[in-house]
């Protein structure tokens, strides 16, 4: 055992770089700092082998072309969103859809539905979307702070759930390079496919936001925001919470109009869609002893089989690099943007994906000194972790809440879900199978353990970064709805605890029916319809618990606003 592992100091490396991110709030300077620690503990305290050994670690990370290809992914996707903001897209499609909303719920409701349309990307979702609905919901009396609550209710929670966004790749390599997938049998497209259902916060938090669109469920501060706002007091309280964000984007007298934004945004997500099989036929034509033409490749397999077996950093590379093309294409032929803009506008996007691109870098690092064993430079956690658990007889069915807890504790207080994923999930997932293959677990329920637990990781890491006042999509939510931060928090926080709460509970219920119940349907089903129940119970209460702070449409409060 010692050979595969450093021991306790094995937890150090984790540890150190949780408590750094919570004291310095810094994940950047939290990852480095424990990389170091893991190199120091394998060099046994020589700081230069250290040193050497930390700088070829992050070099080795980079030499993968897995990882090159979701880091030239993302940084790609941020020069697309910066093109499309540069256009003034945006800003043309709010313009058109003033025209044709003419109700305070529909304009609500469009809000969220464009949050679920528009899940490329969590930055680009909370402001274009603001930029664009915010002079609908003005005109309707809809308060800022509410107006800010959909966008990053529906900013993180989409992103998440999404097919292709720079969130899922960033899930997928870090599961690649957990301890132990291998042994789940899927692919990580798969594994993240069948995520989805687990993920209990996420779906409740896009529940409340319909209650809130369609019923306006008001309560806490959010309550008094709305009151303020229908009385004609203000669409946001400067005085209690300090002063406004940026209030509108400039205008760059661009001739845009609103099928500018859309039809981009669709001939991404379609080629994404498409390159997902399209990748798989084409690399087995080019793979094989005796290559074959393209179209013969795709009579290998089913198009089902073709996603499963999918490289998705080929099919998302492939999908950015010819969806830039048609961008260039399109805009230029438009007139909407110069060349020298179009290439000044993919640098500026590519700028702001820097801090998110070093983040992806360190986490696969600090992945490889936690998951490694001594003799590859590696601390051996995930070995000792799993031996630790499995020695303690740790119940599993308490897994899913313990890790739901600590991703929000974490991701609350460093304001970051990138960052709490990557120290989570490297961990999360070798003690689930090592656990599993403890109990004698067959292979489906290792798998639903699996889902269940790295779900829970996901789940809390986005509660943290949707209500931490010092994360990026908290800011950009209230910056694009044009609400004072500090109100967007306090009204938000409430329905974002309810709903972590509903889900916490849905986690022991899925824990408990993955060790106790065999049976894929039950596992699957069971957490998240006791977490449903309470939930909808829990709505039913609202109006009880905050008496005249609750109001819905449903009992004809606004009646005369819709």
């Amino acid at each position: 055992m010692e050979s595969l592992n450093m021991g306790l100091w094995s937890i150090v490396p984790p540890i150190l770089t949780i408590a750094l991110a919570l004291i310095f709030k810094d994940v950047l300077f939290a990852l480095l700092i424990g990389i170091l620690s893991g190199t120091l503990i394998v060099c046994h305290g020589s700081p230069v082998p250290a040193i050497t050994t930390l700088t070829d670690k992050i070099a080795s990370s980079l030499n993968d072309g897995w990882n090159i290809r979701i880091l030239l992914f993302c940084a790609l996707l941020g020069g697309f969103v910066a093109i499309l903001n540069k256009t003034g897209a945006a800003k043309a499609f709010g313009s058109w859809m003033v025209s044709k909303i003419k109700s305070r719920k529909a304009a609500l409701f469009c809000t969220f539905l464009f949050g679920i349309v528009i899940f490329i990307d969590d930055y680009f979702n909370s402001l274009s979307i603001g930029t664009a609905m915010r002079p609908i919901c003005d005109e309707h009396k809809v308060s800022r702070a509410k107006l800010s609550y959909i966008l990053d209710s529906t900013a993180a929670p989409i992103c998440i759930i999404a097919p292709v966004s720079s969130w899922v790749v960033t899930v997928m390599s870090l599961l690649r390079k957990a301890e132990g997938f291998d042994s789940l049998n899927v692919s990580e497209f798969e594994f993240f496919c069948r995520l989805i259902p687990y993920n209990l916060y996420v779906i409740l938090t896009l529940l409340m936001v319909v209650c809130v669109c369609l019923f306006n469920l008001d309560f806490g501060p959010m309550a008094r925001s709305e009151e303020r706002a229908l009385s004609g007091k203000g669409l946001f309280d400067e005085e209690t919470y300090g002063k406004n964000s940026v209030e509108n984007i400039p205008d760059t007298g661009s001739k845009a109009r609103a099928c500018d934004m859309f039809f981009p945004l669709l001939f991404l997500i379609v080629t994404a869609i498409l390159a997902f099989p399209a990748t798989t036929w084409y690399l087995a034509s080019k793979q094989a002893e005796n290559p074959v033409p393209f179209y013969q490749g795709m009579t290998e397999g089913s198009v089902l089989q073709a996603f499963r077996d999918t490289d998705a950093s080929y099919a998302l590379f492939y999908a950015i690099i010819v969806t830039m093309i048609f961008s260039y294409i399109y805009f230029l032929s438009r007139r909407l943007i110069s060349l020298r803009e179009f290439g000044d506008a993919v640098i500026s996007g590519i700028r702001s994906m820097v801090p998110a691109l070093v983040i992806l870098t360190l986490a696969w690092t600090i992945g490889g000194v936690i998951k490694s064993s001594p003799a590859e430079g590696g601390v051996g956690l995930a070995n000792y972790l799993s031996h630790l658990a499995t020695a303690s007889e740790f119940p599993l069915w308490l897994l899913p809440l313990v890790v739901f807890i600590l991703g929000c504790l974490i991701a609350f207080s460093t304001g970051t879900s990138w960052g709490t994923m990557t120290i989570m999930i490297p961990i999360t997932l070798p003690i689930v199978i090592g656990l599993c293959k403890a109990h004698g677990a067959d292979d489906i329920t290792l798998l639903n353990a699996s889902l269940v637990s790295i779900s829970a990781t996901v789940g809390g890491a986005v509660f943290g970064d949707h209500t931490s006042p010092i994360s990026d999509t908290t800011i950009l939510s209230a910056t694009g709805a044009g609400c004072p931060c500090l109100e967007h928090v306090a009204t938000q926080l409430p329905y974002a605890l309810f709903c972590a709460i509903c889900a916490g509970i849905g986690y022991i219920a899925a824990g408990l029916m993955v060790s106790y119940v065999s049976g894929n349907t039950l596992a699957l089903f069971g957490g998240i319809l006791i977490s449903l129940l309470v939930f909808v119970c829990g709505i039913r209460l609202l109006p009880v618990i905050f008496g005249k702070k609750a109001k819905m449409i449903a009992q004809d409060t606004h009646t005369n606003l819709v």
